[in-house]
């Protein structure tokens, strides 16, 4: 069929239209998927805030900050009423980027359906539901991996009788990408993932229907500027998937080993330098996921051209939908079968990244599988983002605007008074009011019942699907079913991936080294750097850089990873005897969090220690930050880590004696 066109009415159906929405409250989110939906959107695709994802709700301690930041929050049946209000759920699709609190967040959408008298059977939509990759890249874990994976396989096996339309798992490799991934490694990690459950799945549903639940497991994908090894990316994914699932599961029909998969296209390229050349980048992206028809995305949302800014607005997002629209619409696309079969430089990149995913499939199972090799991926993801951010560094990977080409106009789109929409600074206390309500109004004993049942299925081994329903109905909170599962399970902190020995990495760093030591003989010890990342953001790509690069001048580093609390921070700094902390924060969550802790540290006498941070910050809060007393700001446009790290030195040389 290549080189042919279709007549107008074989001309293939485009993919879904999504947007990744939610944000302040669920009646502000309700009323931007409407918007969506009208201007031609044809499938939700739900953000859900940190507290959400990790299992809190609006009024826990982590909580502050973080409400309404990332995405929508919702803590019980009536956030997810108000999310949905006026959506008939039986004519949507729905996708829930949701992974440790899946099968919770599914279960409010299934009493909400049932309420809405819908038949739950054809509901139609996903659940991300892939923790593996959360301690690999996210960070919105609850459990350890092996109570985890088998709530994943519950969800599955719970929707092959009840949800026979939904797809109850979206391998995401999208998050492994943005941590370092190459494209062999994005493939093998994430096929690992997808075997790792599939193989648990295997024993809880029956052996006749086991090839369709195979059939039902998707995957979400990233796409980078790199489009034509991205393309081939994509046709590896294709033929692998196909490989292992006749291979390892047997299964003989074709429509089960169909690569079904979504895609957004990387948000980690886009540059607050010159940003409006971020459309250019997004829509070649676009290009590796839609050109070859036999590896064409079932799914795309685009991030906006301004998300290295911040919250792109309502028309940022119209912007990048309309993208999708003209290229289904208005270019011949659809009217071709597959333009690239046959093509000898494609067949030979697709069959490299093949051998080296196979490679990477083969370290892995001899590890027992990707749970067993979680620590190992991890450090393996650390180790390529490093050298991913060193090529910029040096410009041998060219970055316009970044690292070439840096002269430059002002951008009209980012100047005037809401050039970057500001989250609701009254949604966290209008979210808290109406969760206090709730409470209030509920049948505690029901509620308290409910939790109950959780947590003996939990504890007995029953599936978690059945009673996380029926206490979503009877109106328990998202708090109240993550303490639950935490209380049968137990807490988990992901390995950090970064070593405590040195790497090999050391060229251009020998000035930095010289200065460190010599910084360190002035204090009398080597340079004590403490990097934290407070509240709920899980991105630690950025903290793990640093904590790595820092370690490789010289400086003596302590990071414990995500999710901190500023009094476990600041409990750090004194415990360490830290000589700079640096604080990494990509939620927007920078405000309070930053005030908290600055207040702590003057309460403890260590205001003398200089503190740095991270993140997605607009210059007018990076000034009221300094004004704080932060001793410096930096954005995704400060991607030279050796120079932030001559900062650190420059910092303890200016700092007084007592800060030791």
């Amino acid at each position: 069929m290549r080189g042919h066109a279709m007549t107008d009415t074989n001309r293939d159906k485009p993919w879904l239209f999504r947007t990744y929405a939610g944000h302040s409250t669920a009646a502000a989110s309700n009323a931007l998927y409407r918007g969506n939906l009208a201007k031609g959107q044809t499938g939700l695709s739900v953000a859900f805030d940190l507290p959400t994802q990790t299992g809190y709700d609006s009024d826990h301690e982590l909580a502050r900050g973080e409400v309404g930041k990332v995405g929508v929050p919702v803590a019980h049946l009536g956030d997810m009423r108000a999310l949905f209000d006026g959506i008939p759920l039986a004519e949507m699709n729905t996708s829930m980027t949701i992974n440790a609190t899946a099968p919770w967040l599914l279960a409010l959408y299934v009493a909400l359906a049932e309420e809405q008298g819908t038949d739950v059977a054809a509901l139609q939509g996903t659940v991300q539901n892939d923790i593996i990759k959360e301690y690999l890249s996210r960070g919105t874990y609850i459990c350890p991996p092996a109570p985890s994976l088998r709530m994943i396989t519950d969800v599955a096996a719970w929707t092959r009788t009840h949800l026979p339309r939904w797809n109850p798992m979206n391998v995401c490799s999208y998050h492994l990408q943005e941590a370092g991934a190459t494209p062999a490694q994005e493939l093998a990690y994430a096929l690992a993932t997808a075997t790792a459950v599939l193989d648990d799945l295997r024993t809880k549903v029956p052996e006749a229907d086991f090839p369709a639940m195979v059939g039902r497991i998707s995957f979400f994908v990233n796409a980078g500027i790199r489009f034509v090894t991205e393309l081939c990316k994509m046709r590896a994914f294709t033929e692998l998937w196909d490989e292992i699932s006749l291979a390892r599961y047997g299964v003989t029909e074709p429509k089960f080993r169909r690569f079904r998969y979504g895609v957004q296209v990387n948000s980690l390229g886009l540059t607050e330098q010159q940003p409006e050349n971020n459309v250019y980048r997004i829509l070649i992206e676009m290009l590796a996921v839609t050109l070859s028809k036999n590896a064409r995305a079932r799914a795309v949302q685009l991030p906006a051209w301004n998300e290295a800014l911040g919250l792109p607005r309502p028309w940022d997002q119209q912007w990048s939908l309309r993208m999708q629209q003209i290229m289904a619409y208005e270019t011949d696309l659809l009217e071709y079968g597959d333009l690239f079969d046959g093509n000898p430089a494609v067949a030979a990149k697709v069959a490299a990244l093949k051998d080296e995913a196979r490679a990477e499939l083969a370290q892995i199972d001899s590890m027992g599988g990707a749970v067993g090799a979680i620590e190992h991926m991890k450090a393996r993801l650390v180790e390529a983002n490093a050298d991913r951010i060193a090529r910029i560094e040096s410009a041998e990977t060219v970055v316009v605007g970044v690292n070439r080409f840096t002269a430059t106009e002002p951008s009209p789109l980012t100047t005037g008074e809401g050039a970057i929409m500001q989250s609701d600074p009254g949604a966290e206390a209008d979210q808290i009011v109406r969760l206090h309500a709730w409470r209030a109004a509920r049948d505690e004993a029901a509620v308290q019942a409910a939790l109950v049942a959780l947590r003996e299925a939990a504890r007995s081994g029953a599936n978690i699907m059945p009673p996380s329903i029926a206490a979503a109905k009877a109106g328990a909170t998202t708090g109240e079913w993550g303490a639950t599962i935490r209380a049968a399970f137990g807490e988990y902190r992901a390995p950090t991936g970064v070593s405590a020995a040195p790497s090999n990495r050391t060229e251009g760093l020998e000035e930095i080294r010289a200065a460190v030591d010599v910084a360190s003989r002035q204090l009398g010890r080597r340079l004590k750097f403490v990097v934290g990342k407070p509240g709920l953001d899980g991105h630690s790509n950025g903290a793990e850089q640093i904590a790595a690069r820092a370690r490789d001048c010289g400086m003596d580093i302590h990071y414990e990873g995500i999710r901190l609390t500023p009094a476990e921070i600041v409990a750090a700094t004194r415990r360490e005897g830290a000589h700079v902390v640096g604080l990494s924060i990509l939620s927007g969550s920078h405000m309070a969090l930053i005030a908290e802790l600055m207040e702590l540290m003057r309460a403890e006498g260590l205001e003398d220690v200089p503190v740095i941070v991270g993140g997605i910050i607009p210059e007018a809060d990076a000034a009221r930050l300094r004004a704080m007393g932060v001793a410096a700001v930096y954005t995704p446009k400060d991607f030279a880590l050796n120079r932030i790290m001559m900062d650190i030195v420059h910092l303890v040389g200016r700092a007084p004696v007592a800060a030791e």
